[in-house]
């Protein structure tokens, strides 16, 4: 049985990740979380282990990989608008967080990382579809940041034998997702306090939307391979803005109202990805229809408005 440590495992993707794997049977499984979006509350504590943490922290970091065989790399600060509000929290947070957690890994002696990444914000805006082999060009300090944490992924693979892979998740959704800022969360928020929908821009700006439970596979699948470098994960498919919010009222059975206003500078207008390295690779198979997640997500979100301890 393997070690298996997730940083940031107390969030959205980590909770999902954490159940995910621990049921598998195969890997002990401890989360390091400094909680400040997550709650270890959340998590199965007779199956998974938790530490208090925080990746700034350099002597905490050491710690928590003490015994671990491989690590999932989650801990980020992930909002676009933030970043480009506090450039310099997004920089400790993503880059000084990223590199403290590879030393540890090296002085440690654990062999593999699997970092979450992004697509989009690194690319910038580029024609559609996003695939590895473009060349960056970020548009806000989050998408330089998660550059800078595939830049020092790469490096430690090639000097230190710390085998990296970055994986680029598109826009991920789904259930315990309450706390999130990203798109569908806000929405489905928005739907629940019935108050309207505000998009910036015209609605035709496209993204790239994955199930988490799509992508809880994917990362496992990454774990146990030797792949190493960037691969994107996603539908593989654009939606538009004005389409989410299509599927959004047929999930919901609502009228929902709408409200546009002018773009935001610094986000992407169109990106989707290209999946074909992430198939090829280790087997990516993303498999649920957005209209099925979006009415899975939906559900989650009417019981936790009955049951405020499910939105902690």
């Amino acid at each position: 049985m393997k070690n298996l440590l997730i940083t940031g495992g107390a969030g959205f993707v980590g909770r999902h990740l954490a159940d995910y794997l621990a049921g598998l049977g195969t890997y002990r499984v401890t989360v390091f979380d400094n909680e400040s979006l997550g709650d270890r509350r959340h998590l199965d504590l007779d199956k998974v282990a938790f530490v208090p943490g925080d990746l700034r922290d350099a002597g905490q970091v050491r710690a928590a990989l003490a015994g671990q065989d491989a690590v999932v790399h989650l801990a980020a600060d992930t909002r676009v608008m933030d970043s480009i509000e506090d450039p310099a929290h997004n920089f400790d947070n993503n880059v000084i967080g990223t590199f403290n957690l590879l030393q540890a890994c090296r002085e440690n002696g654990v062999g593999r990382v699997v970092a979450a990444s992004t697509g989009g914000a690194i690319m910038g805006e580029v024609p559609p579809p996003v695939h590895e082999e473009m060349s960056p060009r970020p548009t806000s300090p989050y998408g330089a940041s998660k550059l800078m944490m595939e830049g020092y992924l790469s490096a430690f693979s090639e000097s230190y034998g710390v085998s990296g892979c970055a994986l680029r998740f598109s826009n991920i959704y789904g259930p315990r997702s309450f706390h999130k800022g990203s798109v569908v969360a806000h929405f489905y928020k928005r739907v629940l306090a019935g108050d309207p929908l505000v998009v910036y821009g015209d609605g035709s700006q496209t993204r790239d939307y994955l199930y988490v439970g799509d992508l809880v596979e994917a990362i496992r699948a990454a774990v146990e391979s030797d792949v190493t470098g960037p691969h994107q994960l996603g539908s593989g498919m654009p939606t538009s803005l004005n389409s989410l919010i299509d599927g959004m009222r047929e999930a919901t059975g609502r009228d929902l109202e709408v409200v546009y206003e002018d773009f935001r500078a610094g986000e992407v207008r169109n990106t989707w990805c290209q999946i074909d390295k992430a198939r090829a690779a280790f087997g990516y198979n993303p498999t649920t229809p957005l209209s099925e997640g979006l009415k899975v997500t939906w559900e989650w979100f009417l019981r936790a408005a009955e049951d405020p301890t499910l939105a902690r």
